[in-house]
């Protein structure tokens, strides 16, 4: 008879594989690292948001060991890096419109990042959710790789512990628990003393059968015939000898009836205590549920508190940011966009009124080229293009536009006025611009000449932060790039385009010359667009025409007796969304005070030079 296993007192049963994680996702097999040993270094050139004074700069950035370090460039890694976030706990955010644009986020830390294609940033976003995968903060399948598999003697334990310090009310399952254990002890014991009786009944009746295999064995030797009488009474002698062996061992003394009895008892005790059990854990555990309904009813109310709180922060502490830049999806409203823009002008009137008093110290010598240059177009790739551009400015420009209703008289101070009318194109407000001056003691030719020459640009220009000249095509043409000084909330913008100078003859000998400055945008493969600027398209005209007052008697003429009228025209499209108020104030405010820094600074260079016809 085979016995049923036994440890400290307890029945076991014969199968004891347990699975203690209680599911089999639990099971999951860990995968193994890469095929090198774990994830590679991931890096690459990004766009990273600085300020919104210098925007986006490109960075060299690097993904290793589940961070990321930004260098200002790839030949400068070894000076270390300008910033780094372990992407343990980061927010990865693509944005919601700029298919280019991921926004990484640690807390109140905010890297606004750009790829150069939606292609290059889906992989940096995979890039990213991998290391943040091998290093155990991934996805929901990570996190289960790296989980504990959990005993069933902890689990007990610790359910136990719990249990203990839930029902400190009521106190009627412990009893039960108490009589459980109770009632196992007595169990434990009657099967302990029945498994002793059924081993002493199982070791006499072997031996029993053992003697009869051997009178069996002599009675073949020696047969004798026997009555129905003696083998009667040769079977009741086995029984006496089968209890004789019994007694024996003290095994007789055990009452098997009354054994059975007690075991049946014990276990019916055993199943009603575990049915009043479990009734009242199911009593408990509906109580504890309503409670954890209400305790999650909370945490979701504070979770909600929490976020909503967080958003706001985030407005607040990263006010600045690209999102509150130009564009049809930013945070700022108009009115707010207007005074940010009005804000930042009047910072740079401060710096450009300091920086004035510096420029006026130092004199630069401008040579004036013949007269002879400026009347030609040039042979170039361009010719024919302004030669047209000039053709429609001479035409069109120099048109009176008092009676038009189209055009909108908003700023008229003395001799100069400016006007403007809006128009849309592919949905972007246009702001076609026209300016008429009269400005004495300069002539035309001197005027275009200081508006063309990129020698002496920056000694009146404020609004541009660099600019170089990309091609030179002729004596009177270059193509020039220049990157415009940022207006926050509006984005930078640069320009490419060809500036020619020309003079025109007049027809009639009583008709003054016609100087012209002609900028237009155009193409060029060494200055293509980029992340950093929005590239605005110009078409830019500034002519001029000197009138001659005759001198008194015999004088020859000065520069009292020369009056320059000039004519100013813009076409700008910004190249991206701005309200039309914004433009409007630009048009109002910028234009009439680049006229009156211009023409003085042209008085001031040429008051002590021979007059230039």
């Amino acid at each position: 008879m085979n016995s049923s296993p036994l440890q400290n007192g307890r029945l076991l049963p014969d199968s004891q594989s347990w699975n203690s994680s209680g599911s089999d996702e639990d099971l999951e097999a860990e995968p193994g690292p890469g095929p090198h040993g774990g994830v590679v270094e991931f890096s690459g050139v990004l766009s990273k948001w600085t300020n919104y004074i210098h925007g986006w700069q490109d960075r060299w950035v690097v993904l290793k060991n589940n961070t990321l370090s930004y260098y200002k460039s790839q030949d400068e890694r070894e000076y270390g890096c300008r910033g780094s976030l372990c992407l343990s706990k980061a927010v990865i955010t693509p944005h919601e419109f700029d298919e280019c644009r991921l926004d990484i986020s640690v807390n109140d830390s905010v890297w606004y990042l750009r790829a150069q294609d939606p292609e290059h940033r889906n992989q940096w976003i995979d890039s990213i959710e991998l290391h943040r995968a091998e290093s155990g903060y991934g996805s929901e399948s990570s996190l289960r790789r790296h989980g504990s598999m959990l005993s069933l003697t902890s689990a007990t334990s610790s359910y136990s512990a719990t249990s203990t310090s839930s029902f400190k009310k009521g106190h009627s399952l412990r009893e039960k628990l108490s009589e459980m254990e109770t009632f196992r002890d007595i169990l434990c014991r009657q099967v302990d003393t029945l498994q002793k009786y059924f081993d002493g009944c199982a070791d006499a009746v072997n031996k029993d059968e053992l003697q009869r295999d051997k009178m069996e064995d002599d009675e073949d030797d020696f047969p004798t015939t026997r009555s129905d009488e003696e083998i009667l009474h040769n079977n009741n002698g086995s029984k006496e000898k089968l209890f004789q062996c019994l007694s024996h061992k003290g095994i007789n003394g055990i009452d098997f009836k009354g054994e059975a009895i007690t075991f049946k008892a014990t276990t019916a005790g055993i199943l009603a205590t575990l049915s009043h059990c479990i009734d009242l854990m199911v009593k408990r555990e509906d109580n504890w549920q309503k409670r954890l309904d209400k305790e999650m009813e909370k945490r979701r109310r504070v979770e909600e508190a929490y976020k909503s709180a967080l958003s706001e922060l985030k407005k607040k502490s990263h006010f600045g940011g690209p999102d509150y830049e130009e564009g049809p999806n930013s945070l700022i409203n108009e009115d707010e966009f207007f005074d940010a823009v009005e804000a930042a002008l009047d910072r740079q009137d401060k710096i450009e009124e300091q920086t004035q008093c510096e420029k006026s110290r130092i004199q630069r010598n401008s040579s004036l080229s013949p007269v002879d240059i400026y009347s030609t177009v040039g042979s170039h790739r361009f010719s024919e293009k302004v030669e047209e551009m000039v053709r429609n400015h001479i035409t069109y420009s120099l048109q009176d536009v008092g009676g038009d209703a189209n055009w909108q008289l908003v700023v008229e101070e003395g001799e100069m006025k400016v006007y403007r009318r809006e128009v849309e194109e592919n949905g972007i407000v246009l702001d076609p611009l026209k300016a008429t001056h009269s400005v004495k003691g300069v002539t035309g030719h001197e005027v275009c000449h200081y508006f063309w020459d990129t020698d002496v640009r920056n000694d009146w220009e404020t609004t541009v932060e660099n600019f170089n000249i990309v091609e030179t095509l002729s004596e009177n043409a270059v193509i020039v790039y220049q990157t415009h000084k940022r207006v926050w909330p509006a984005s930078q913008r640069d320009v490419l385009y060809l500036s020619a100078i020309r003079k025109i003859l007049a027809n009639n000998e009583n008709d003054p010359d016609t100087w012209i400055v002609c900028n237009f945008s155009v193409d060029h493969e060494k200055a293509q667009q980029n992340n950093r600027c929005v590239r605005a398209r110009i078409n830019i005209a500034m002519i001029c025409q000197t009138l001659v007052s005759p001198p008194e008697g015999d004088k020859d003429i000065s520069r009292d007796n020369i009056l320059c009228k000039i004519t100013y025209v813009a076409n700008v499209n910004p190249g991206g969304w701005a309200p039309a108020s914004v433009l409007r104030a630009v048009a109002k405010r910028e234009y009439p005070k680049f006229l009156k820094r211009f023409t003085t600074y042209v008085q001031e260079k040429t008051a002590a030079k021979p007059i230039l016809f």
